[in-house]
């Protein structure tokens, strides 16, 4: 046990502890593992009992039935594109309104920040038929911008920001700022937002996840198997009577492995940033 340790008066887990934590942990992977090993497998050997619990050599087969099935690269570089211009309007749009209600005081400043964070109690799917509406009312089906521009101001991101500008900001710099000269815009472009790295890192993780792994919004509004995002591509493999499971499992195992990437080098980010608001409210 390290002095550190002793310091904060932590003590060290037990072997019952930690054999726990081991089985939840391997509870956890078995699904990912398995995902990998049916990506190598033909059909046949998927439904074979037991089931193969080692990698095969038909992974370069499924993939090629996978593309034959769907417009693989394209699908994919639709998720890709839509992952990306939603996670970039997020982050700008909630660092603006976070930078908003932490900074200005303006009448009914309370009221406001409450309806918005009431939309978190809303659930979702109580939105798609509205939705649909509004999209259907613009001309946007079947079009990409219809993933990314309505939820690119969500309620936890504005708030995220906000605890984080309240937190880690001093009020004193901002003032100085003013004070020197700068207009609003330029304090928020040039002096907060090099400051809201962590919190980018954070909401930047969380919004690109949820938009990569996103089904229902393209279920929603997408018809062409072209336009589809490559979760809706892969939904669209499967019928009810002839569905190629082996290419299945290689789709889902190349769609998790940006995921798995991604939040292996941003995973200490995610945490810094999701406690640094912590401190004040």
């Amino acid at each position: 046990m390290s002095k550190n340790s002793r310091a904060l008066g932590v003590r060290p887990l037990g072997p019952l502890a930690i054999a726990f934590l081991l089985l939840g942990a391997l509870t956890m992977l078995a699904p990912f593992y398995f995902m990998f090993v049916f990506a190598t497998q033909p059909r046949a050997e998927i439904f074979s009992m037991p089931p193969p619990l080692w990698f095969g050599d038909h992974f370069l087969e499924n993939m090629r039935i996978l593309r034959e099935k769907i417009p693989f690269w394209r699908n994919l570089g639709w998720s890709l594109y839509v992952a990306l211009a939603s996670t970039a309007l997020t982050l700008l749009f909630c660092a603006m309104g976070g930078y908003a209600f932490a900074v200005f005081e303006f009448r009914f400043k309370k009221a406001l920040f409450g309806m918005v964070m009431g939309t978190m109690l809303i659930p979702s799917f109580l939105g798609m038929i509205p939705s649909f509406l509004i999209m259907d009312a613009l001309n946007w089906i079947d079009q990409p911008r219809a993933l990314y521009l309505p939820g690119a101001a969500p309620a936890m991101g504005i708030f995220l920001m906000r605890q984080y500008i309240l937190s880690a900001i001093p009020k004193e710099l901002i003032e100085a700022a003013r004070m020197d000269g700068c207009k609003e815009f330029r304090i928020f472009w040039s002096i907060v937002m090099p400051l809201l790295g962590p919190a980018f890192g954070t909401l930047g993780l969380i919004t690109f996840i949820s938009s990569w792994n996103n089904f229902i919004g393209p279920l929603v509004v997408m018809r062409s198997v072209e336009m589809y995002t490559f979760p809706l591509a892969l939904r669209s493999v499967q019928s009810p009577v002839n569905t190629e499971w082996g290419a299945l499992m290689a789709g889902s195992a190349v769609a998790v492995v940006p995921l798995l990437v991604i939040f292996v080098f941003s995973s200490k980010r995610l945490i810094d940033g999701l406690t640094s608001g912590a401190v004040r409210g």
